[in-house]
């Protein structure tokens, strides 16, 4: 739908403000009523917010009877010279059925084909499993930078360095949100108006600039030994994944399986590593953990098995209503030649005691879009620099 509608600006206060985020549309202070959020912290020296909340409700619609519904919705920050989000604290208003939102930034090359891609979609944002869903604005392929994540039990987590995420003038945030409506097997559940609270500054000439390096590893988790039925076929899950979620993401697995198993074989356990090479310098700030809700822990090591080994990120009891970003006790610096190996352990015998799952059929769990399939993801916050 037309930009105009899609977010409504309620607030943008603190110290130094001016008109260089004033959002586009105009809103009120009704906004900050609705679901649960956690205080923000106090604004530091030269930071500003900018609050934005969808302008109506949306109720979830899971495509071809499944029970997930990635939801995009743009906002517009307003923005006429360059910032920093240092910042985003993103607030669910139906907590029941948020499963995660990620927030995406778009540079000004890429707002043109977010504008129409909204436009001639009927109805509140569009339909996005994977990423924005926009050709022209996708992570993947440059066009786009992955700046936060939410998930349950994730608040504000602020760096201590001077570092943020730039925005250009004209820059356009997407929205993602993944909507869970598993408990009522895909039917429609209320609705939800979710907002999302932006801190910005404008930064100086020492300011770092932040990027998110998504670390993932395959899942190929078979079915408990206790377990029977025509998904517990490893072709046949990732088939069902293909319907419910398209080909982009049903690829997935076996793109994985290829990149971090070698010989490209499968290797069907419980624990799953990936290995990802470093291929320029920066510095480690922060990572945040995602599985789904058969997670039981995962890792992060900076160049296992040599004597220079560090694991820089560590969940080691997951539990999937307590996600957030975990900032490292001290930036690491790494660079090409080393490596960032992820960890994760997923457990199929969780399917028997989690609520939303124990009334599914017994499935060879993949990485896939739902809530009912898997993830793992080390989500690392890193800063490029010069050699």
């Amino acid at each position: 739908m037309a930009l105009a509608t899609a977010f409504a600006a309620v607030a943008a206060c603190g110290s130094d403000a001016d008109n260089s985020a004033a959002p586009g549309a105009a809103g009120s202070h009704s906004a900050h009523e609705g679901g649960s959020s956690a205080p923000p912290q106090p604004l530091r020296a030269g930071e500003r917010f900018v609050d934005l909340k969808m302008a109506e409700a949306y109720t979830p619609a899971p495509p071809g009877g499944g029970t997930d519904e990635y939801r995009c919705q743009m906002i517009d920050p307003g923005l006429t010279k360059a910032a920093f989000l240092t910042g985003t604290q993103f607030t669910p208003e139906n907590v029941a059925i948020a499963h995660h939102a990620i927030v995406y930034a778009v540079p000004p090359g890429g707002a043109a084909a977010v504008r129409e891609h909204d436009a001639k979609t009927p109805g509140l944002g569009w339909q996005c499993f994977g990423g924005t869903g926009v050709a022209g604005a996708e992570v993947e392929e440059g066009d786009a930078a992955w700046v936060d994540t939410w998930a349950p039990g994730a608040t504000e987590t602020l760096l201590d360095q001077d570092a943020g995420h730039k925005l250009e003038p004209g820059s356009l945030v997407v929205l993602q949100i993944h909507y869970n409506l598993l408990a009522t097997d895909g039917k429609p559940t209320g609705s939800d108006r979710s907002a999302v609270r932006l801190r910005l500054t404008d930064g100086t000439p020492q300011t770092r600039e932040l990027e998110t390096w998504s670390l993932d590893a395959p899942t190929d988790l078979p079915c408990a030994v206790d377990e029977s039925g025509p998904l517990c076929d490893r072709a046949a899950s990732i088939a069902d994944v293909t319907k419910r979620f398209g080909a982009d993401v049903g690829e997935m697995a076996d793109r994985q399986v290829e990149e971090c198993n070698q010989g490209g074989v499968p290797k069907p356990g419980s624990t799953q590593t990936c290995d990802h090479k470093v291929e320029e310098p920066m510095t480690l700030f922060a990572g945040f953990g995602h599985m789904h809700m058969l997670g039981r822990a995962m890792k992060v090591e900076l160049n296992p098995g040599t004597p220079n080994a560090k694991v820089v990120l560590d969940v080691p009891q997951f539990d999937f209503d307590n996600q957030r970003l975990m900032k490292l006790p001290s930036p690491v610096e790494i660079g090409p030649g080393d490596t960032l190996r992820v960890t994760c352990t997923h457990d199929a015998g969780l399917r028997k005691r989690v609520p939303q799952l124990k009334k599914l059929p017994p499935r060879y769990v993949v990485w896939g879009d739902g809530t009912s399939d898997e993830m793992c993801i080390g989500i690392m916050t890193v800063s490029p620099r010069k050699s």
